[in-house]
């Protein structure tokens, strides 16, 4: 117990951390919150004094001002409230607003492959659920558990006060119900939340990968049950909620009939009392009228309580989520910076392994590629060709050996200048909701309109841009204008061809490309690879035929290197896997 209250003061003071100066609000809503659950009880009292003169035959006269003070407390007992609202939304906001910054801040520092490990539908759901669940706690749950807590006291003295025997009876439901709802709590129940966020988390991530495969789902005629990885993300959402909801049907069910028979205990508790058969006097009267009146109390804080705690499990959980994100080290900067002396690439028994991977992706890998080469990384899925572009890039850091570009470890080179080096195209072509001017400046945002137009002509886009009446000023995404695949690709190589970087990297850039675009692409790729150092990752094994060296991955390691004639010309992988291309792009429908 005493650990769960130490870990909700060290979330408190992780929101205080964003809090700044708002921190006095939320200070200042629960002081309000106080006094407007202790303004709420006093009517009750002023309820009590009303029957009580009503029963007794006093005079009726000294209703009207019972009832005046008691309408008076509720009014200035809920503007009170109300001002705690306004207290701990105007923190709630500023909370959020900072959390969110420090967030994105950090998340622009860190490696582009943490969003490859962890997906960006993990991550944005983070940035936006979990800061927003910190926002919703702070704004409505703060004074509710506040209210939450001060009532139950203000009760327990409402109801010993007049009938100590009464009120004793009527606690017992309160109390079993309480119990019922501490079993649906502690540290088996946070960790059940946690797996309730990493389930939702985990279906995010790959309904937004399954939502970014529809081209493919739609040109191959495949079902979601294609993407197996997405469908077994929602039946493990499914059973997972279904065992949960089961597992805390009994303590709810419970919990819920106790707060609920509350009144049925009262009843008990005047036929012990005043017994049956007997005329009740009119204190008796009195104090039962009273306690009709006060006990459904006990269900609302009871209710309010539980809810409180679910509140609080589920921002623990948020804060944890964005703890991590703040806790992911962005890659080292070189404390002194180096410069490359020249466009070449060197993997020097490079090793590398994915977290929780049970195996390296990249094992063991030296190869040189000179200035000005073109190479071509091929093989089976998954032998890490992907991963090598990626740590050249250094996406990630490598888990041992080095890698350098113009004989400098790239470790030692400044991350904007190492960017400037290399440009990438990948089979997945983003652009973003802006004018194709924009989306081809964004390699360059300095550049004339005339070097964006010199390089959408290099990059074979001129058949697009004609086709629009606004030109390189249409807005792509706005009334309708969408560009296929592989236009897309190409705007994409225009942006490679604008930044000019020394070393491209092609990573399947040809993979969906229908023919016509593709001979385009293929067209833009040899103008702009023009004395430059190019690395391609390619299954279409006809687009590397060309390339000074090919290196042959299996397993994370290369197993065969040379040109194309040399490959062939031997017994390996390489002329396995040629052979079976060729068969496949020659296959037809036989009569």
């Amino acid at each position: 117990m005493d650990k769960n209250k130490g870990k909700g003061k060290e979330h408190l003071k992780i929101i205080n951390s964003y809090a700044g100066s708002h921190g006095k609000l939320i200070m200042v809503g629960r002081i309000l919150a106080a006094i407007s659950a202790i303004l709420a009880l006093i009517p009750y009292y002023d309820i009590w004094k009303i029957i009580k003169v009503a029963t007794e035959g006093e005079e009726l006269d000294r209703i009207k001002p019972l009832a005046i003070e008691a309408v008076v407390l509720i009014v200035l007992s809920l503007l009170i409230y109300i001002l705690a609202l306004l207290c701990t939304h105007k923190a709630a906001f500023r909370i959020q607003a900072n959390m969110r910054i420090a967030l994105m801040r950090r998340i622009i520092t860190l490696p582009l492959g943490v969003f490859d490990e962890d997906g960006t539908g993990k991550i944005r759901r983070i940035v936006n659920d979990s800061t927003a669940a910190t926002e919703t706690f702070i704004a409505h749950n703060i004074p509710d558990r506040v209210v939450a807590k001060v009532t139950p006291l203000g009760i327990m003295v409402l109801i010993f006060a007049f009938n100590w025997k009464i009120g004793l009876f009527c606690l017992i439901p309160a109390v079993i119900g309480f119990l019922c709802m501490m079993s649906m709590m502690g540290k088996n129940m946070q960790e059940k939340m946690a797996e309730y966020q990493t389930a939702l988390e985990s279906m995010s991530s790959e309904a937004t990968e399954y939502v970014r495969g529809i081209p493919v789902v739609k040109t191959f005629g495949q079902t979601v049950h294609s993407f197996t990885s997405f469908k077994a993300e929602i039946d493990n959402y499914g059973r997972w909620t279904t065992a949960y909801t089961l597992m805390l049907r009994g303590p709810m069910i419970a919990f819920m009939t106790c707060i609920n028979s509350i009144f049925m205990f009262l009843v008990f508790a005047a036929y012990i009392f005043i017994g049956a058969g007997n005329v009740p006097q009119a204190s008796e009267i009195l104090n039962i009228m009273y306690y009709i009146i006060v006990t459904p109390l006990i269900t609302v804080a009871l209710t309010k309580v539980a809810y409180s705690g679910e509140a609080e499990m589920t921002l623990i959980d948020a804060l944890n989520r964005v703890n991590y994100i703040m806790g992911i080290e962005p890659l080292e900067e070189a404390k002194y910076a180096e410069e490359p002396k020249n466009a070449s690439v060197e993997l020097r028994n490079v090793t590398y392994r994915y977290k929780d991977a049970s195996r390296d992706a990249v094992n063991d890998v030296s190869v040189r590629i000179e200035e000005g080469q073109h190479v071509a990384f091929v093989g089976p899925s998954g032998s890490g060709k992907t991963t090598i572009c990626d740590l050249i890039a250094r996406f990630f850091d490598v888990s041992s050996g080095e890698i350098l570009i113009g004989d400098v470890n790239v470790k030692s080179i400044d991350s904007a200048r190492l960017m400037e080096q290399i440009s990438f195209v990948f089979q997945d072509s983003r652009l973003i909701k802006t004018s194709i001017l924009e989306n081809v400046r964004m390699a360059k945002p300095d550049a004339s309109e005339e070097e964006v137009m010199e390089a959408l002509k290099k990059a074979q886009c001129m058949d697009i841009i004609e086709k629009f009446k606004n030109g390189i000023h249409t807005v792509i995404g706005e009334k309708g204008t969408y560009l296929s695949g592989g236009e897309q690709q190409r705007i994409t190589i225009a942006r490679a061809i604008l930044k000019d970087a020394p070393i491209l990297i092609l990573d399947e850039a040809t993979a969906f490309a229908d023919p016509d675009n593709e001979a385009k692409v293929q067209a833009a790729f040899d103008e702009m690879s023009q004395g430059k150092t190019m690395i391609m990752i390619a299954h279409r094994l006809s687009t590397v035929t060309g390339a000074d060296k090919i290196y042959v991955m299996d397993d994370g390691r290369v197993v065969e290197q040379g040109s194309h004639e040399e490959l062939i010309g031997r017994v390996g992988l390489y002329k396995r896997l040629y052979d079976e291309y060729t068969k496949s792009v020659e296959w037809k429908v036989g009569a």
